[in-house]
């Protein structure tokens, strides 16, 4: 079902980031471009300076990167972020996307979306790369440290919704993250998630636990942890893959055998290195709010930007607020 607002722009965060404003701006601009998606950029004039022809809804805050993220919401109510997330939520944009400070992000956009009726807590659903396959998704990727079993069932049914609306994997299945393939392995909270998710009642296609092994190449569509797990698995994964491409880059060039060896390896290695590349993904989704709100990294360049901003708009469009609402409404 498409959202009506998908004609709505997306609004960006403009001050959200490490590179901000300049990348912001460049990539909300090649959204806009190569793409077609109409984009508002969000930030104080004096600051975001060049808009680059796009149209700036004027604010007077900006929520640092390193600010106390409640506190930065509560007090600066005409900061960019809260300004974004009032765009969505006033029906003058469809989505939001910001690169900033990931708490306060998703304060303001609980705060001034609101949650759907029955959700919990919300949560972060990250794509995990799949070379030459649809991507998986890691959920919670850092919004909740604590958790209790009954909110990772919802959070494996408000992602296999994900998984469906912008992957369009029909009965997505949902794996356990672990330290064991058994059911009896794992932490009390791994234990009763497991045996909650097991039930039928849970309404979802639950295969099993998984391990951290699992998480490049899934063998299922939806990884499932807290938090706390999430956020460290997904930086580690990070940091390594960031590491082994260097590592291979640094030993093209040591010798004139590897650099011949380089000229005829790259154009094959490309292709596989865009897809593990983060910022293709854009940025994560925050589910369970009345609204789309894209979290991207806070290194994001102008590219990552312009992938948010897709990804943002294709959500949207495929109507997955409306998705996750039957989601947890079924459950």
């Amino acid at each position: 079902m498409t959202d009506p607002t998908a004609a709505l722009p997306v609004a960006v965060d403009a001050m959200g980031g490490d590179r901000a404003p300049g990348e912001i701006v460049a990539g909300a601009k090649r959204a806009a471009d190569e793409l077609g998606i109409d984009v508002i950029l969000v930030g104080p004039p004096d600051l975001v300076g060049d808009t680059l022809g796009l149209e700036l809804v004027a604010c007077t805050e900006v929520i640092a990167m390193d600010e106390d993220p409640a506190q930065g919401v509560r007090r600066k109510k005409d900061s960019s972020l809260v300004r974004a997330a009032e765009l969505v939520r006033d029906g003058k944009a469809s989505a939001m996307v910001s690169a900033g400070n990931t708490g306060a992000t998703m304060g303001a956009a609980l705060l001034r979306m609101g949650r759907l009726k029955g959700v919990h807590r919300p949560c972060i659903a990250t794509p995990l790369p799949r070379p030459g396959s649809a991507p998986g998704v890691l959920v919670d990727a850092g919004a909740n440290s604590e958790c209790s079993p009954s909110m990772l069932v919802q959070f494996a049914q408000m992602a296999s919704a994900f998984s469906t609306a912008r992957f369009g994997i029909e009965n997505p299945k949902v794996g356990l993250l672990s330290i064991g393939e058994e059911a009896s392995k794992g932490t009390p909270l791994v234990k009763d998630t497991h045996a909650l998710l097991a039930d039928p009642a849970s309404g979802v296609n639950f295969v099993g636990n998984v391990e951290g092994r699992d998480l490049l190449n899934s063998p299922v569509d939806v990884v499932v942890t807290d938090g706390f797990t999430g956020n460290v698995a997904l930086k580690t994964l990070e940091g390594s893959l960031t590491f082994l491409l260097n590592m291979i880059l640094g030993a093209f060039g040591t010798n004139e055998e590897t650099k011949a060896a380089a000229e005829v390896l790259l154009p094959y290695l490309a292709p596989v290195a865009a897809e593990l590349d983060p910022e293709g993904a854009g940025g994560a989704m925050l589910l369970g709010l009345e609204g789309v709100c894209i979290i991207s990294h806070g290194s994001s360049s102008a590219t990552a930007i312009r992938n948010a901003v897709a990804v943002g708009h294709d959500l949207v469009t495929a109507g997955i607020t409306e998705s996750l609402r039957q989601a947890v409404a079924m459950a």
